[in-house]
């Protein structure tokens, strides 16, 4: 096994983290706050926009079941790269979408596929692509979220979690 970590800002994160938890090859998740201007911030600071991070999944993955661009496939069936600052009805600097690499080798391949992508789309994609600067894990209460409260709030639909468990890489 080939343990790798990539971040994923996709809006609100009870329902990206819950996304990536069905991909088979996934192998933990985490939901957590990127590329902000403070240390150790809480929900309710990030939740006032005014601390610069983004809500984010840190997913670890088995790099021998699964690649990155397969993720980033994955990533953008469950987010609108072209909306800045929103997805679904969450708006706001913290629901931003973004992919934070940590290993700078994997730069050039999500680059590419940022290019391949917008071709894909009438408008420019907004979503950000930036090293990890820092992540700080969001406290008890919102990992997992959905799996303790599987009637509550998320953007994305649920048909979305089944075409992710669903999914498989082609090899």
């Amino acid at each position: 096994m080939k343990r790798k970590e990539i971040y994923f800002a996709g809006g609100c994160f009870w329902g990206t983290q819950h996304f990536f938890k069905q991909l088979e090859g996934v192998l933990e998740t985490e939901t957590g706050f990127a590329n902000g201007d403070t240390e150790n911030p809480t929900y309710e600071e990030v939740y006032t926009d005014t601390t610069g991070f983004a809500e984010t999944v840190k997913v670890v993955y088995d790099a021998e079941q699964l690649d990155l661009s397969f993720l980033l496939d994955m990533f953008f069936h469950a987010i609108d790269p072209t909306m800045l600052n929103q997805q679904g009805h969450d708006v706001g600097t913290r629901y931003r979408t973004g992919v934070y690499y940590t290993d700078e080798q994997e730069l050039p391949l999500i680059r590419d596929f940022f290019k391949r992508k917008q071709q894909d789309y009438d408008l420019p994609i907004v979503t950000e692509m930036e090293p990890l600067r820092n992540y700080f894990p969001a406290d008890g209460y919102h990992q997992d979220y959905l799996d303790k409260h599987p009637d509550g709030y998320c953007h994305l639909p649920q048909e979305l979690f089944l075409f992710a468990k669903n999914a498989k890489m082609k090899k």
